[in-house]
């Protein structure tokens, strides 16, 4: 089967990359850090919000784009390549759909961009972006629940990837409002949020191989670039062909999750294994043909180097969704019930 990304999506996708090179440069990520300015970081969002990304999976009826996860691969490949540190994937894949089906009054200042929205699937993680965001999405027992900051209290925690605004969220069981409840409807919120940073990992992956395929055309040594010799020219080969391979995976997960294939699962699984896997060999590789540059954290490599770490273990990490895909293989019985939600 040969996947290929629709024309009106691919044009979303572009119209949003447009902005993102415009406006989200490594100064803009960089401010989304501890002791910068996340009001910028916010701006952009709401002008990315202006195009419709909040909207996305929202139904016309309610005011949203009305598209499927076939549209989410590529316009978040596109935001996972900027590095812009917002809850992309908590409020396009998860959040704003969620809302829409609860017909919450709340979905048009989540799609505008106004009020900041997080969420989370794992009731004992800690929550990205949860000490900025204003709605909570969180998964309750065998419920997701939609909690307002005043109802729930926050532990600010560190992360490799500062620009997450991690915190640990205590909610009351009893509290918030009912988004989704049951088997189906969680795994449909979790197969969403794994596609997602599949997506976005695809595009950091992207990114990092960008910085550093140019930086090896200037860098030079014993009088010539570095990127002449065999040795980078290989490691960067073998970082473009797992990102090729990923690719396919995740417009596959994508289309099986807006299709309803029996399969969704599985393919799900594999594309964030894929995802993740090359995302982390292209931060290794670019780390190390930078040099000594690439170990310091004032370089922007950094910045998409560490989000690609934080992202590769959100949503399950590749060790886990290898126990699913055996499972549902049938080389495993263990794990099965917990991995798929």
């Amino acid at each position: 089967m040969r996947f290929a990304v629709a024309e009106d999506h691919a044009a979303l996708a572009a119209a949003a990359a447009a902005l993102l090179a415009k406006e989200a440069g490594p100064e803009l990520v960089r401010s989304g850090w501890p002791g910068g300015s996340p009001d910028r970081v916010e701006a952009v969002w709401r002008r990315l919000a202006g195009l419709g990304l909040p909207a996305l999976l929202v139904p016309e009826q309610a005011g949203g784009l009305g598209l499927d996860e076939d549209a989410l691969t590529p316009l978040l490949t596109e935001l996972g390549r900027s590095g812009l540190p917002v809850p992309a994937v908590e409020t396009i894949a998860v959040g704003a759909p969620l809302l829409a089906a609860a017909d919450s009054p709340l979905l048009d200042r989540v799609m505008s961009g106004e009020t900041v929205l997080t969420a989370s699937h794992h009731p004992s993680a800690p929550v990205p972006f949860a000490a900025r965001a204003e709605l909570l999405v969180l998964r309750v027992g065998e419920q997701v629940r939609l909690y307002e900051r005043g109802e729930v209290v926050l532990e600010p925690l560190g992360s490799v990837d500062g620009s997450r605004a991690l915190a640990r969220v205590a909610a009351p069981p009893g509290g918030g409002v009912l988004l989704a409840e049951g088997p189906r409807q969680l795994a449909v919120v979790w197969g969403r949020g794994v596609l997602g940073t599949a997506a976005l990992l695809l595009g950091l992956g992207e990114r990092m191989l960008d910085l550093t395929v140019a930086h090896v055309r200037e860098r030079r040594q014993f009088g010539a670039p570095v990127g002449s010799f065999q040795a980078v020219q290989h490691s960067l080969a073998d970082a473009l062909v797992a990102l090729r391979f990923a690719a396919p995976a995740v417009l596959a997960a994508g289309w099986a999750q807006s299709t309803g294939q029996p399969d969704a699962v599985l393919r799900t699984s594999m594309a964030k294994v894929l995802a993740s896997d090359a995302a982390r060999r292209v931060a290794r590789t670019a780390i190390q043909c930078h040099g000594a540059i690439g170990c310091t954290t004032e370089y922007e490599l950094h910045l998409y180097a560490k989000r690609t770490w934080a992202l590769a273990a959100d949503w399950g990490d590749p060790d886990r969704h290898r126990r699913l895909i055996a499972a549902e293989l049938g080389l495993s019985e263990e794990g099965t019930a917990n991995d798929r939600t």
